[in-house]
């Protein structure tokens, strides 16, 4: 199987040697595993044309796989990179199956709350509130936002612990 890697990874220091660590994993067990950064993109700049052009690529790149194993660790905050969950959305979409994993395997609310402190946050008959009112999502220990953990769920698979656990899921 053709295995796409998403993840915040590619923003790394050393993305080129994790996605090369990353599909000699996927070696291991019989997969080829397909990296963003495998595109070329030509005439690369910090413009918007070039960004979309990253976009188009990588969807090309995702057509051309069989599975997406996403890093659902938190990015930038309590939640997944936002970029990530499109990229599942888009292969849970084509019917394509889904595995993630995250390195922070506490429930989504728990993080959202300490990003906040508890003391900010507002306990309600309906929930969590946050400290402009709004509803903290808090379904048990789902790890990220419930449309995340449906789209690997859905596809018959669990949220993993580590890239390896959630790639073991194939066999």
């Amino acid at each position: 199987m053709r295995i796409y890697l998403a993840g915040p990874d590619v923003f790394e220091p050393d993305a080129v040697a994790i996605g090369e660590k990353k599909k000699q994993i996927c070696e291991k067990y019989g997969h080829e595993g397909v990296f963003p950064l495998d595109n070329v993109i030509e005439d690369f700049s910090l413009t918007r044309e070039t960004g979309l052009r990253i976009g188009v690529a990588n969807e090309a790149l995702m057509d051309s796989c069989d599975v997406i194993l996403a890093n659902m660790t938190p990015w930038h905050g309590p939640g997944m990179d936002t970029g990530t969950a499109y990229e599942m959305g888009y292969m849970r979409a084509q019917g394509k199956p889904v595995l993630g994993y995250t390195e922070d395997l506490r429930p989504f609310s728990q993080r959202v709350i300490e990003s906040f402190g508890d003391d900010a946050v507002t306990w309600t008959d309906d929930g969590p509130k946050d400290p402009y009112g709004k509803t903290i999502e808090s379904f048990g220990d789902l790890t990220d936002n419930l449309m995340m953990a449906n789209a690997v769920e859905a596809t018959g698979h669990k949220v993993a612990g580590s890239f390896e656990e959630a790639l073991a899921q194939l066999a």
